[in-house]
């Protein structure tokens, strides 16, 4: 799977060990943005990452900042990502399995790596269940298209 990682000053090092762990699991990863350790705007990695995926560069996206919300908040201004924020496996597995989400945000300060590192797992490995949860998703097109998402009903 190719999958864009992305990250603020904060979880900088958090990234580098997530990337490490997908690469020898075999992933194809690509670290996007400024990774210096510098003092990084969240809205400039997750407009990176948020790319990657609506351009269809990467299938997945990973961001991590000190709390996940930021970087969600901006990914998710871009039409075609789904960004969660995680902090445990079911809110990773739901955010698959209901919400087809094709970004992860991560919180650098308020997870340890061996959680962050289980959260990661579980999202990569639960497929979008579809059924009722596809209907809401294409609701969500809708609203970036600008239409009324009541008017959906496939």
């Amino acid at each position: 799977m190719r999958i864009a990682l992305g990250a603020d000053h904060r979880g900088t090092s958090v990234i580098r060990q997530i990337g490490d762990m997908l690469q020898r699991e075999g992933h194809q990863v690509e670290l996007l943005g400024d990774q210096s350790g510098q003092a990084v705007d969240y809205p400039e990695p997750a407009f990176a990452v948020g790319r990657a995926i609506a351009e269809k560069r990467a299938d997945m996206g990973v961001l991590v900042c000190g709390t996940g919300v930021g970087m969600s908040i901006a990914a998710n201004k871009i039409k075609g990502v789904r960004a969660a924020v995680a902090h445990d496996e079911l809110t990773a597995q739901l955010s698959r399995s209901h919400n087809d989400a094709n970004v992860l945000c991560l919180s650098a300060d308020l997870l340890g790596q061996r959680l962050i590192e289980k959260i990661v797992t579980t999202w990569l490995g639960t497929e979008f269940s579809g059924g009722r949860h596809a209907r809401r998703v294409h609701k969500i097109q809708a609203i970036e298209q600008g239409k009324d998402p009541s008017a959906v009903q496939e």
